[in-house]
């Protein structure tokens, strides 16, 4: 049970970006169509990846386990690992926007559901496009700030393992 409920830590920033990139697509479709059923299958990912990792999310098992693998052998370096904790931070931070947006579209407020979506989309495209994650970026201030313990992620927090890891992989 505590596998289940784990996360991957390094987390691939391939599939990571790729899974953003589902976000996009599915908070685009979303915030253009209205459609319920979109946003429930967007905000049941976040849960799901927050929970279990890709374990449970359709598309973390896509990303990681199909696309992710394709793109290999087209790649013209290895691909980038990077900490686990503030990637589950970020999922945790877009379920919480797709649970405010469920819980605005239940109640007759569907505009503002597609307003925090539209949000959520800004993020999640800059995580796929250029690796930018606004999640991550708040973990690191929480951090700094001594809310989120240093031992929950000492790569984060020591620059120094985070180079070593960097130049061992270009090796």
């Amino acid at each position: 049970m505590a596998k289940l409920f784990s996360f991957p830590n390094p987390v691939n920033e391939t599939s990571a970006r790729i899974v953003a990139g589902g976000a996009v697509v599915l908070g685009t479709l979303f915030a253009a169509t209205g459609s319920g059923w979109i946003l429930a299958v967007l905000t049941y990912g976040f849960i799901a990846r927050v929970l279990t990792g890709p374990r449970l999310s359709p598309l973390g098992r896509l990303s990681t386990q199909v696309i992710t693998p394709l793109l290999t052998p087209l790649m013209k370096s290895e691909h980038r690992m990077v900490p686990g904790p503030p990637k589950r931070f970020a999922q945790g931070v877009g379920a919480t926007f797709g649970i405010v947006a469920s819980a605005l579209f239940v109640s007759g407020a569907a505009t503002e559901a597609r307003f925090v979506i539209a949000a959520l989309v800004g993020a999640a495209f800059l995580e796929s496009a250029f690796a930018l994650c606004l999640g991550c970026i708040m973990f690191g201030w929480l951090m700094k700030a001594g809310v989120i313990p240093e031992e929950v992620c000492e790569e984060c927090n020591n620059f120094s393992l985070r180079s070593l890891a960097t130049t061992s992989s270009q090796a």
